[in-house]
């Protein structure tokens, strides 16, 4: 009894590190999102907005470490429409990640 216990115990650091450090969101078609949010489309493809965190200048955005452009600070931006789950982050900075979640398309098959 003691051995599942303690598993349990070393498992829980690892998984509150996963957690995120902003709101949950879900919406359906387009979803608006902050730094540290973990958003949850309901539809494939899904319009992602995001809330640049403020400062001067423009910040470099990656989603799953691919360059989706430079974007101003401070401003409400269309980062694009997502076909897939997402890390959205602005590499160089201390802004936390932030995950989009989208299904998979209802074309794609498993089966090859």
């Amino acid at each position: 009894m003691r051995r599942p216990l303690s598993v349990l115990t070393l498992s829980l650091p690892l998984i509150a590190g996963c957690a995120s450090t902003g709101r949950h969101v879900s919406d359906w078609g387009e979803i608006s999102l902050q730094p540290g949010d973990t958003g949850n489309c309901l539809s494939n493809p899904c319009r992602v907005f995001f809330q640049m965190p403020p400062g001067e200048g423009t910040y470099l955005v990656t989603a799953n470490k691919v360059r989706v452009g430079e974007f101003p600070a401070g401003q409400k931006v269309t980062l694009g429409s997502f076909f897939e789950s997402n890390a959205i982050e602005l590499p160089g900075t201390d802004v936390p990640t932030t995950y989009i979640y989208i299904p998979a398309s209802s074309g794609s098959s498993s089966v090859p």
